[in-house]
């Protein structure tokens, strides 16, 4: 079964670079762009949002991609933005969907071909979405949790407990009353691979039984958190697409800054 690939690259705070100049100069054979920020609501005042299934649709045929196509997630390095295209595929209904560890520099690394210069034009195709809206969760959901829901916050711990300002303007430090932090970067090692299934079993221990929710500063390293149950053989997650932004933005919403 061939898999198209499709670049999620994408740049965290602090980072610089034309990800869409360096899909053109190196990528996989067959590669199309997907860009987290186009795959968004563009009405949306909160970075990268979910867009609508009528959006997703129409740019995933524009990709000439159908919902039967076998898919690829990957990065320049580590997987990222991998895993938030994998999300959003799934919650779209896409069934056949995978992300490849350590990206585009564990290709290299093993041999793998690569294409140059300007993709070729593409086939447009229909895409036709089942959303599977479990996968998704909103600050509602976190409001009316029960004792059976956990929150995991998959930013640093210096920013869980407030310690250190969050780089978002007019964003409030802390985190969300019950929330328990798991670092992101905790799941991969330093070559940007996911740990051992066994290594990230141990890391969700906390959560045993419960639903999980995952949040981080604005929804892209959750989904690295709810690849890492899959990962780990343990049920799916739901991500709180809002995420930090969207809740330490919010003057009504209770924060708890140290340590709980």
């Amino acid at each position: 079964m061939a898999y198209v690939p499709l670049d999620a690259s994408v740049l965290l705070p602090g980072q610089k670079g034309d990800l869409d100049a360096a899909f053109r100069e190196r990528r996989l054979p067959n590669a199309r762009r997907f860009d987290i920020d186009v795959f968004a609501d563009p009405d949306s005042p909160l970075p990268h949002t979910v867009p609508g299934a009528a959006r997703f649709s129409r740019l995933m045929g524009e990709l000439g991609l159908s919902e039967e196509t076998s898919l690829v997630f990957y990065d320049g390095k580590g997987s990222v933005g991998a895993c938030r295209g994998w999300w959003l595929a799934r919650l779209f209904g896409h069934q056949n969907v995978k992300v490849l560890d350590g990206g585009l520099a564990a290709w290299e690394l093993a041999g793998g071909a690569l294409e140059h210069a300007v993709p070729p034009p593409l086939q447009p195709a229909s895409y036709r979405t089942r959303p599977q809206y479990r996968l998704l969760a909103g600050s509602g959901d976190i409001l009316n949790a029960d004792s059976h829901t956990v929150v995991l916050d998959a930013r640093s711990h210096a920013r869980f407990t407030a310690s250190v300002p969050e780089p978002r303007p007019g964003v409030q430090g802390g985190h969300m009353p019950g929330a328990l932090s798991l670092d992101w970067m905790q799941l991969v090692d330093e070559a940007g691979y996911f740990l051992p299934v066994e290594s990230l079993q141990d890391l969700f221990v906390p959560v045993a039984g419960r639903r999980v929710i995952t949040s981080c500063g604005s929804g892209l390293t959750a989904a690295t958190l709810l690849a890492g149950l899959a990962i780990a053989g343990l049920p799916d997650g739901a991500l709180y697409d809002g995420s930090w932004a969207e809740w330490g933005s919010d003057p009504q919403a209770p924060i708890v800054t140290g340590e709980e």
